[in-house]
């Protein structure tokens, strides 16, 4: 409501007194800049996306914004450093650096007012505490509005609001709330408390700064669209029928075909979702000219041109001969339409050579006729056929660079086509386990991403683990934590090393049945543009509502969506945009619930929700309610895992320390300082 998206049912806004109704809405977001939960970022360079908040900023404040957003130090580790391609959506950053990249571009725009959503939710707890030092210092002098689960981003808030139900139920500092008896807020940030590392300790030690920033790369953003091109609707009905019939075949076959292709595959430029758009639409279109109605045109120009010569050489062949000269400086003009100024040259030729071709036509009538080797009858018929075969050739080259064009389409289809997908989602081949347990091992693992061939992201990665252990996994943002997952899902196949299932290298499974045995929850939940019912049930077919509702239950949302006015049957909106954060993660833990997974992969599945909803098992139910089950556990909240069976640290694609939460604490090493980080004060 702040933005104006929407306008209360009843009560006001006001800024400085004065009704928010009363400012121009244009104005009044110029004034702020937001941060997300889930960032959005563009598909062009690091420094263009943060440019993005002040079209007018310099480089020195571009890099400035940077910095106090804890951004600019991993920013310089990249191979093109400011100008590296995040790729589409930023989808070749972690979440922590496309939060931070987000907060420097709201930093650079120096906004009067500054809303944060959750914009700390997926950074690591070290990288956290830098972020929150510098947006302490740069909410000073501005009004700032913090949305926060994690309440380390809001201690040092002027005013903390509690909210439930709609309504404020506390107010006040840290420190006034803290010393409530008995409050809301105080429960809450008891729930998100630590115990004492050490009983005997009488101060958390001192703390030194993260050393070392995740190695990254990101390259290449996807083209420009090409200009839509008209479809040439002409009166050659049977060609434009067969034109539609072929371009309905070729956009069903090759989005067949790119269904078939691995992920790797949509993380080069040229294959964004906008390219791949570019080429069903416009791409398709212009092969169907080749074919459909113009066909029919430059079948019927060259028919026309044919017995226009072929007729006027039995009449008169020294006029036909002038004629066709003309024909051939008028094949060498259209194909002659490269750079800007000959083709500017060869245009006025090229309309202006039909005019002088008839006058010398005339001229050279007018001359046999003298002679008496023609009479004007033949003179007649011979410019007749020289106007309609002049005029017949001038489409054909109107339309050349079209029939150029769609030449050039049908060659990327055909690629399409012709290409085999190094992983292929769409293959039967493979074994199927009889028995999985649930069993993995990440074997001397090595992967560098396809489009990052410089950035080593595993290194020699070595893990096991048992079926139905609970493992998690931490470690700094763009460490290598979500890549295991993807390789899991077999998104991507390993460099070198292997992937085991139950002792059986992953790539001579099936895939099918490898992502039938697991359920993902990610960072960023997709939800569809349907109701709670049919987002919970998606991909499966006749699920019985008591199902669907036992699901939701056990991923504690049930009780939430049972106060909906329309209950399982509310719709989300695209990508569940009418839904909070937690909201949408306990849906999509619900949906995976549903699936009963051999294997439970959460990528931040938590991220998102406040402490109550935590403890109250949205995670824990997921990993518990089947002993057999293996789960494997990504975090930056290291309250949601103590109870693993098993924590690695990860850093630089390689673990360097592991054990229960108990072990790594006594051990006082890595872990330990995370700790030290997450814990509130």
């Amino acid at each position: 409501m702040f933005l104006r998206y929407y306008e209360p049912t009843s009560g006001r806004i006001t800024i400085d007194g004065q009704p928010i109704t009363d400012y121009d809405v244009h104005q009044l977001r110029q004034n702020i800049a937001v941060v997300n939960q889930e960032p959005v970022l563009f598909g062009t360079t690091i420094y263009e996306n943060i440019r993005f908040g002040k079209v007018n900023s310099t480089r020195a404040e571009i890099e400035e914004a940077a910095q106090e957003a804890n951004a600019h130090h991993f920013i310089m580790q990249l191979p093109n450093k400011y100008e590296t391609l995040v790729g589409e959506r930023g989808m070749q950053l972690s979440g922590g650096e496309k939060q931070r990249i987000a907060l420097a571009r709201a930093l650079v725009k120096r906004p009067t007012f500054l809303l944060m959503d959750e914009a700390t939710s997926a950074l690591d707890n070290v990288s956290e505490k830098l972020v929150q030092e510098a947006l302490d210092r740069a909410c000073k002098g501005r009004t700032t509005i913090v949305i926060a689960h994690r309440l380390t981003t809001i201690q040092n808030a002027d005013q903390i609001y509690v909210l439930d139900n709609g309504s404020v139920i506390e107010q006040g500092t840290h420190e006034t709330l803290m010393a409530k008896e008995g409050g809301k807020y105080k429960t809450m940030v008891k729930r998100q408390q630590m115990e004492r590392i050490d009983d005997d300790q009488d101060d958390m030690i001192s703390i030194q700064k993260a050393t070392e920033d995740e190695e990254k790369s990101i390259f290449e953003r996807s083209r420009s669209f090409s200009d839509s091109q008209l479809v040439d609707m002409h009166k050659y009905t049977a060609f434009a029928i067969a034109g539609s019939k072929l371009i309905q075949r070729i956009r069903s076959k090759a989005f067949a075909c790119l269904l078939r292709q691995e992920v790797a595959y949509f993380d080069r430029p040229e294959n964004s979702s906008g390219a791949i758009c570019v080429r069903l639409s416009s791409d398709a279109s212009a092969v169907k000219d080749i074919t459909g109605s113009r066909l029919g045109v430059i079948c019927e120009a060259t028919a026309l041109s044919f017995f226009g010569i072929l007729f006027g050489c039995l009449i008169s062949w020294q006029l036909t001969l002038i004629v066709f000269g003309a024909v051939v400086i008028q094949c060498i003009v259209t194909s002659s339409w490269k750079p800007l100024i000959p083709a500017s040259v060869t245009y006025g030729i090229f309309w202006s050579l039909d005019t002088w071709t008839l006058a010398f036509v005339y001229w050279r009538a007018v001359i046999l006729i003298e002679n008496n080797e023609l009479t004007s009858d033949h003179i007649i018929m011979v410019f007749s056929f020289a106007v309609f075969s002049l005029q017949a050739l001038k489409l054909i080259g109107l339309t050349s660079r079209r029939v150029a064009e769609s030449v050039s389409a049908a060659d990327t289809f055909f690629e399409l086509f012709d290409r085999k997908p190094a992983i292929d989602n769409t293959s039967t081949e493979g074994k199927e386990l009889i028995d999985f347990r649930g069993e993995i091992k990440f074997d001397r693992v090595k992967f560098i991403y396809p489009t990052r061939s410089t950035s080593i992201v595993l290194n020699k990665f070595q893990l096991n683990i048992k079926p139905g252990q609970r493992v998690a996994l931490v470690g700094t943002s763009g460490c290598g934590k979500s890549t295991t997952i993807q390789l899991l899902e077999r998104f991507y196949d390993v460099t070198s090393g292997r992937v085991l299932l139950d002792g059986v290298d992953i790539r001579l499974l099936n895939l099918h049945w490898v992502r039938s045995h697991f359920g993902l929850v990610s960072q960023e939940p997709i939800l569809f543009d349907l109701t709670i019912a049919e987002n919970i049930a998606y991909g499966l077919e006749n699920v019985p509502m008591e199902d669907i509702i036992d699901a939701a239950k056990r991923a504690n949302v049930h009780q939430f969506i049972d106060q909906l006015p329309q209950g399982y049957e509310t719709i989300v909106g695209m990508k569940g945009s009418f839904l909070s954060g937690g909201e949408k993660q306990r849906i999509a833990i619900a949906r995976v619930l549903l699936r009963r997974p051999k294997v439970l992969l959460l990528d931040e599945a938590t991220s998102a929700m406040d402490s109550h909803n935590e403890q109250a098992k949205a995670l824990d139910q997921a990993q518990t309610e089947d002993p057999t089950r293996t789960s494997l556990i990504i975090a930056h909240r290291l309250s949601t895992i103590r109870s693993c069976d098993l924590i690695c640290v990860i850093d630089r694609g390689c673990i360097v320390e592991s054990g229960t939460h108990t072990e790594l604490t006594q051990r006082r090493g890595v872990y330990y300082k995370m700790l030290a980080h997450n814990n509130l004060s």
